[in-house]
């Protein structure tokens, strides 16, 4: 049975442990592993402890038997929108784990990421996804964001193309 829960301060190596995890697992053959490696110590626990201590910061991990499966966290607007609304947000990352994919997952993280950007008074919110990821971008655009600008997405010295994605609220 799958289980839902709100990230804590003391959740910092959790969510550090998985976020590295699941990048390496979707998208770390795509990179040198010096450029990798880089990418990944700049998500160290410690940095994770520390983001779960901002309050702007709000995590929810989705867990079987105590072991998390996948996450989605929200914040602030930090991406390089043009023109974003006061009080934007950001959908900054929505992981689960491969063999957990396609069960409903991801739909009830984002209907959270949503629900809460909303109860904050967010006119909108933001996210970037990886050009190459059909999947991601079709799973998006039913939510109704729509694609409105190409943004580099730095891994290391490597430039991924990503597109910025907005939705209204």
């Amino acid at each position: 049975m799958i289980r839902y829960r709100d990230a804590t301060p003391a959740d910092g190596a959790v969510l550090g442990g998985i976020a590295r995890a699941t990048f390496i697992e979707t998208f770390g053959p795509l990179y040198k592993l010096k450029d990798l490696a880089g990418f990944l110590e700049q998500g160290s626990d410690a940095a994770y402890a520390a983001e779960l201590a901002d309050p702007g910061v709000e995590v929810r991990f989705a867990e079987v038997g105590g072991s998390p499966i996948g996450f989605c966290k929200i914040s602030g607007l930090k991406l390089p929108a043009e023109a974003p609304a006061p009080g934007a947000m950001e959908l900054r990352q929505l992981y689960i784990y491969k063999p957990w994919q396609g069960e409903g997952i991801a739909a009830v993280l984002t209907d959270w990421a949503l629900a809460r950007a909303r109860a904050r008074g967010a006119p909108e919110i933001w996210l970037s996804v990886f050009t190459e990821n059909p999947r991601a971008r079709r799973f998006y655009a039913r939510y109704g964001f729509e694609e409105v600008a190409p943004y580099a997405f730095m891994v290391g010295d490597q430039a991924d193309e990503d597109i910025l994605c907005r939705l209204r609220l």
